[in-house]
């Protein structure tokens, strides 16, 4: 009875740990981009979220500016909707994440 108890135990604390490493690995996967949140315009890097403090330019010369207009290289402009992502190369696409990803202690005023 014993051993199966210290089985069972050791069995949970490598599932828990696991679980915790899987959900550190999907974190520090996701991919940095800029993206439109609460109507601000949000940048996330390795994994964190912090507010765009001033306008940038990436790797592929597009200009992404503080409020949510996007220049793209050959010149064309749009502007960012709720969850819209400019990916550091240029590439857009929709932030498909939950709120808790999103926002970062560091945000709250």
């Amino acid at each position: 009875m014993l051993a199966v108890i210290c089985i069972s135990h050791s069995l949970f604390a490598q599932d828990t740990s696991m679980n915790k490493s899987m959900m550190q690995n999907n974190m520090s996967k996701m991919k940095d981009c800029l993206y439109m949140k609460d109507g601000k315009m949000m940048a996330m890097m390795h994994g964190k979220s912090m507010m765009m403090k001033k306008d940038m330019t990436l790797q592929n010369g597009t200009m992404v500016m503080k409020d949510g207009t996007v220049k793209m290289k050959d010149g064309t402009t749009k502007k960012l909707n709720e969850n819209e992502c400019v990916y550091m190369d240029g590439m857009t696409g929709n932030m498909e994440m939950n709120d808790d990803m999103m926002t970062d202690s560091t945000d709250k005023q």
